[in-house]
C-alpha cells in the first residue's frame, strides 16, 4: 500500500471523545448542584452545554475572549439560563468545578489506536501529528493523559502558532514542522469546513470523519468535492481510504 508520509489528525471529537466527556461532565455536575441545574432534561441541559461551547470557544480563537474568559461566558450564561447570576470569579470556580468532572471522563474514541496501528502497518514509516485549534499547554494535557503522547510526534495549537484552523497557515506551519511538501500529508478532522476543506484548500489530502452523518451545506460539499475531500463514517475506514 501506497499512503502519504504523515498522517495528521484533529485531536477533539476525532481521536478524544470530547463530546462524550462534555455530556456526562455537565450531567453529573448538574446532578451534583442540584436545583435550579437539576431541573432540565439530560438532553436539553447537554445541548445547551454545547452550544454554549462553540459559541464562546469560537469567540476565543477569534480573538474576542481570552482562554479564561471564554470558561467564565460559559458558566455564566448557563447559570443565567437557569436564573442565577455569577461575578466572574464565582464563574471561573463555577467552570473549575465542571471541569473537574469532565476530565474524570476523559476517554478516546474506541476506534483511535486501531486506527493508528493499522495506518503503521499499511504505511511503513508512517508519521503522525496533531492540530488543534485550542490553547498548547490544555490540548497537551488532554493528549498526555489518554496516551497519545506516545504516537503522535508533533502537536500543533492554534494558541502557539498564531492562526486558526481553517487557515492554510496552520496546516502548512505542520508540513514546515514534519519536513514534509502538503501533497505528502493527510488531514483527519470532524468538521468539513474547519478540518477537511482548511486542509485540501492548503494541498493536503483532505479526510471529513463524519461520525454523525452530519448533511453539508450546498456550498460546503460543492467545495468538498472540488478538492476532493474524502468523507469517512469510522476511523476504521481510513487505511483503505488513503490507499485510494
Amino acid at each position: 500500500m501506497t499512503g502519504p508520509r504523515v498522517v495528521l489528525f484533529d485531536l477533539d471529537d476525532t481521536l478524544f471523545a470530547h463530546r462524550a466527556a462534555v455530556s456526562t461532565g455537565i450531567q453529573r455536575y448538574a446532578s451534583r448542584l442540584g436545583e435550579p441545574y437539576a431541573t432540565m432534561e439530560a438532553v436539553d441541559l447537554t445541548a445547551l452545554w454545547h452550544d454554549l461551547e462553540e459559541e464562546h470557544y469560537h469567540s476565543y480563537l477569534a480573538g474576542r475572549l481570552d482562554f479564561e474568559g471564554q470558561r467564565q461566558a460559559r458558566a455564566r450564561d448557563f447559570a443565567a439560563r437557569h436564573g442565577v447570576a455569577l461575578s466572574d470569579a464565582e464563574a471561573s470556580a463555577w467552570f473549575a468545578d465542571y471541569f473537574e468532572h469532565y476530565v474524570a471522563a476523559w476517554s478516546l474514541h474506541d476506534d483511535a489506536i486501531p486506527c493508528l496501528d493499522a495506518l503503521e502497518a499499511a504505511i511503513p514509516g508512517v508519521r503522525f501529528g496533531l492540530i488543534t485549534n485550542g490553547d498548547l499547554a490544555f490540548q497537551r494535557r488532554k493528549v498526555e493523559a489518554v496516551g497519545l503522547d506516545a504516537r503522535m510526534e508533533h502537536l500543533i495549537a492554534s494558541g502557539e502558532v498564531g492562526v486558526a484552523k481553517p487557515d492554510r497557515r496552520i496546516f502548512e506551519h505542520a508540513c514546515a514542522v514534519f519536513g514534509v511538501r502538503a501533497a505528502e500529508a493527510a488531514y483527519v478532522g470532524d468538521r468539513l469546513r474547519t478540518d477537511a476543506i482548511g486542509a485540501a484548500r492548503a494541498g493536503l489530502t483532505g479526510v471529513w470523519l463524519n461520525r454523525r452523518g452530519d448533511v453539508p451545506t450546498g456550498e460546503d460539499a460543492a467545495e468538498a468535492a472540488e478538492f476532493g475531500v474524502i468523507e469517512l463514517t469510522t476511523l476504521a475506514e481510513l487505511p483503505a481510504a488513503l490507499a485510494r
